[in-house]
């Protein structure tokens, strides 16, 4: 019965084009002055697409951004920015996705068949691009909100156990090198969602999770006040994470081990 539904759509649609068509002449008599043979159509040319890498990861700036143009202002965004962050971090978070530590079926389809070298190479790609994003407009938000954000993402909160943002993302929130992301740019619900995936489990890193430690710690408030001052905080002119080795994390975290580990391997190849 469902098939019939679906099918009818389409007989309609025949039935209709067919009734456009002029009729054709009866048997036995003269086909109309206007009638001729149409000429015949040439073959469309098959388009060539360029093989390039820049080309096929068109599939990834569908949602995520072309490198090369600015992002709409508007605060319903939820794909995040990619272009810029460390490589080490976004060839971490596609294994993650392919491994099923973080739950995104459009996500883990695309990259389940693609091996280690060239899930790198995508890495590699997006992190030599850089562009600014337009933060939201911090006059819209509430003046408590935004204080509270302040706090939590430049001195954290020592009742709380939670540590600053600035202290593992670096002073500037551009990330720190190899693996730590930048959190400017990034969209507010898009901060908000990854907020929530580290509370309900959906989103893990390896052992010990420090994101998700954090998350568990604070409100829902402290997380809407932190995605609000992320969000409306502009970019500096050069967004490039910082180096590595410029300040101790303060909690255990076994992404930042784990991306330590393979920059090892790889420079030791």
């Amino acid at each position: 019965m469902r098939a019939a539904f679906r099918c009818a759509p389409i007989v309609l649609l025949y039935s209709l084009s067919l009734s456009l068509l002029p009729a054709a002449p009866a048997a036995g008599q003269p086909a109309p002055a206007s009638a001729h043979v149409a000429a015949p159509v040439p073959a469309p040319v098959p388009t060539q697409v360029p093989d390039t890498l820049a080309q096929r990861l068109v599939a990834c700036t569908a949602c995520h951004g072309d490198p090369g143009k600015p992002p709409p202002r508007d605060e319903r965004r939820y794909f995040p920015r990619i272009a810029g962050k460390p490589a080490g971090y976004l060839y971490h978070q596609l294994l993650n996705f392919r491994e099923g530590r973080r739950q995104y079926p459009l996500m883990t389809w695309m990259v389940t068949p693609l091996s280690d070298d060239y899930l790198r190479e995508i890495a590699d790609y997006f992190a030599a691009q850089h562009l600014t994003a337009a933060p939201l407009d911090r006059a819209a938000l509430p003046p408590a909100e935004l204080a509270r954000g302040r706090q939590l993402v430049t001195q954290g909160d020592p009742g709380l156990k939670v540590p600053a943002c600035i202290a593992c993302h670096g002073q500037r929130l551009t990330g720190t090198l190899p693996a730590i992301p930048g959190l400017l740019g990034l969209p507010r619900d898009y901060i908000n969602a990854q907020f929530g995936a580290w509370r309900n489990g959906s989103r893990r890193a390896h052992a010990p999770d420090c994101m998700g430690t954090i998350a568990a710690r604070l409100s829902l408030a402290d997380v809407a006040a932190v995605s609000a001052w992320l969000a409306s905080e502009p970019q500096p002119a050069d967004p490039a994470p910082q180096a590595a080795g410029l300040q101790a994390l303060p909690l255990a975290c076994g992404s930042a081990q784990q991306a330590s580990s393979t920059q090892a391997k790889e420079q030791a190849r």
